[in-house]
């Protein structure tokens, strides 16, 4: 009988360090609107990722939901930069 060949396992993601939990999306818009808000949060020391299902770069223009873009920011830092986005962004007006 032959040998066996070597089995290469595949990679596996390192474990994340202690306490840090990843990425957290904090809000959905548009993409003008993820700019500004990107800048805000990195104004205050906030790193912000924004995130698409869009090159908008090569689609420039978007209909309703296909445009969506996520803004994601870690996991300790959601909860100012929610309070940041409540008390920046005017509530919704009720007719």
């Amino acid at each position: 009988m032959s040998p066996r060949g070597k089995v290469i396992r595949f990679p596996t993601r390192p474990a994340a360090p202690h306490g840090e939990r990843g990425l957290v999306e904090v809000r959905r818009c548009d993409q003008a609107e993820a700019i500004v808000v990107r800048s805000l949060f990195e104004s205050e020391g906030i790193p912000a990722l924004l995130q698409s299902r869009l090159a908008h770069s090569v689609h420039p223009f978007s209909v309703g939901d296909q445009g969506e873009v996520v803004i994601l920011v870690p996991a300790s830092e959601a909860a100012r930069s929610r309070h940041l986005l409540t008390h920046i962004v005017p509530a919704p007006r009720v007719p």
